[in-house]
């Protein structure tokens, strides 16, 4: 894509994720009750995915915490966890966040790329490493997988989102924006693959491609599943009301669920490390 690490950076620098989910101030309790409100609604399969209960009293290293709605309730479920970040305004916001809340001795913050995270994250195992619609950003995903396998123990487990290649996000960004145009299927990915229009890079995955990617580094799936169709109409979501359009409005729940586990949006990982017997 001919895209560098700083061109990510600034990226999401000038817009970190998900930091208009709310109209209140930003640092308030209240802007973050929000936030984290709309998140999970809009992303209902997220909770069921991570399952923040079952990391109390656990080491977990979150690669690309934004502004950190995924690394409170870590905290806040008794676990210890370390956050990497590459966007400095991202990581900002986080470390507000955790001070609100009163979690920030829970928390250690690294700013940094990921690709490089032994450089600057000191190496010991951690129980679970969980990046969430992180690694298809950098400009070499291989190298944060690479990089991960640093900081697992026999007993660890890994939690990944990426995107799907075959989903109905990639069919309605070619439909609308391409005008079916193939060819520039990968740039027209990235330039409308988040809110913000302009992501510098974002690869999408099949589940043969992400089974590749880790395996070849070290690890065995033991679940792998597609979920998330964003149904609301785009105008009225960013006025903060959650109105579907018309088609998912008169599709039936089952068929649109349907959608969602064949052809949604996210491709979610649960990986561990492999064996010498694997």
């Amino acid at each position: 894509m001919g895209k560098k690490i700083e061109d990510v950076k600034e990226y999401w620098d000038e817009r970190p994720c998900n930091v208009r989910y709310s109209l209140e101030k930003i640092g308030t309790k209240k802007y973050f009750d929000e936030v984290e409100a709309r998140k999970y609604f809009v992303g209902l399969h997220i909770l069921p995915f991570v399952d923040f209960e079952r990391w109390r009293g656990k080491k977990v290293l979150e690669i690309g915490c934004g502004i950190g709605s995924d690394t409170i309730n870590f905290a806040r479920h008794g676990a210890q966890v370390t956050v990497v970040e590459l966007s400095a305004s991202s990581l900002e916001i986080t470390k507000q966040r955790a001070k609100v809340y009163g979690l920030e001795n829970n928390i250690r913050f690294y700013l940094g790329n990921s690709e490089e995270l032994s450089k600057f994250v000191p190496i010991e195992a951690y129980d679970l490493i969980f990046s969430f619609g992180v690694i298809h950003h950098t400009p070499n995903p291989e190298n944060v997988i690479k990089q991960i396998r640093s900081y697992v123990h026999p007993g660890s487990t890994v939690k990944i989102m990426v995107y799907n290649r075959y989903s109905w996000k990639v069919f309605w960004i070619l439909l609308t924006y391409g005008k079916f145009q193939f060819w520039k299927l990968r740039e027209l990915i990235a330039r409308y693959s988040e809110a913000q229009e302009g992501c510098p890079i974002t690869y999408t995955y099949t589940k043969n491609d992400i089974k590749k990617l880790l395996e070849d580094n070290g690890f065995k799936i033991t679940e792998i599943f597609i979920d998330h169709i964003f149904p609301y109409s785009i105008p009225d979501y960013v006025q903060y009301k959650y109105v579907k359009v018309w088609y998912f409005r008169w599709m039936p729940l089952f068929l649109f669920r349907f959608l969602e586990r064949h052809f949604g949006w996210h491709l979610c990982i649960t990986a561990v490390p492999k064996s010498n017997k694997n």
